[in-house]
């Protein structure tokens, strides 16, 4: 049994702004938030191990990409760290597996309630993806339902948990924080939301699931905060402009697809 985990900071315990996400802000917070982030991915570990998990790989998807402390990860598992990376987020996840978990999303552009709710950039307002609205969360389990992997296990605050139910149905979830507000949590102990995890991925590998897996031609439409980003990311070629902060892409493959919209987020960051 192989199993990816996908981690971001965001939706990890005790995280509420993004001043503890960027070593670029505040570096004692950031180096408590890499802390309880390894902490959270050591606990889906151990529970992927407990359920009958041979081999781990994790692929630290958050920023720079370089967050997760390699001393203190569980020496079972490898890490993919750094970036650029051709997937980013699911860098690797071609490669087969028979499971995949989220740990420590957050929920897409806008949501209420949801704390450091974004969609990948501050830039982008909202993606759609062959009708239906979405975030990271939808964008990668998509990736990896191409890929014939069934996201089992997602953990985050309570609005992440709703929005990965709504999209992937009953699937194991842990809840590690209560969202107030964009930057406003009522947080479990690091310990307890560890335990948590571990319980839930023990239960997720057992359990299995299904992939999330989407008809041909795929087709992500993308709207910008502004027209300027807009302008940038229609560069991309077979790119369409809706309107003024809209830009939509079709391709029957959904790597590709996925492989666009990064380029078109990319190019939007660009522009001043």
């Amino acid at each position: 049994m192989r199993v990816y985990i996908s981690a971001d900071m965001e939706g990890v315990s005790g995280v509420v702004h993004f001043a503890q996400t960027s070593i670029k802000e505040e570096a004692k917070e950031y180096d408590r938030a890499r802390k309880w982030m390894t902490g959270e991915v050591n606990a889906a570990i151990e529970g992927a191990l407990a359920g009958g998990a041979t081999e781990i790989v994790v692929n630290d998807a958050h920023g720079t990409m370089r967050n997760i402390l390699l001393e203190e990860l569980l020496p079972v598992a490898q890490l993919i760290t750094g970036s650029p990376k051709a997937l980013s987020m699911m860098q690797g996840i071609e490669e087969g597996f028979d499971a995949a978990f989220f740990i420590g999303y957050h929920t897409q552009a806008g949501s209420a309630y949801g704390t450091l709710n974004h969609t990948w950039s501050g830039r982008v307002h909202s993606v759609v993806l062959n009708g239906r609205p979405v975030g990271e969360l939808g964008l990668n389990a998509a990736l990896a339902g191409h890929f014939g992997v069934p996201v089992v296990l997602v953990s985050g605050d309570q609005t992440l948990v709703e929005e990965a139910r709504s999209i992937l149905g009953d699937i194991e979830t842990v809840v590690v924080k209560h969202a107030y507000g964009m930057r406003a949590a009522r947080c479990l102990a690091p310990s307890k939301a560890q335990a948590l995890i571990k319980q839930a991925a023990t239960r997720a590998v057992q359990k299995g699931g299904t992939p999330f897996a989407l008809s041909s031609p795929i087709t992500f439409t993308v709207g910008f905060q502004h027209s300027l980003h807009a302008e940038m990311a229609e560069l991309v070629p077979g790119s369409r402009r809706l309107d003024g902060r809209t830009v939509e892409f079709v391709h029957e493959d959904m790597p590709t697809a996925y492989r666009a919209w990064r380029a078109m987020v990319g190019l939007a960051l660009l522009a001043a």
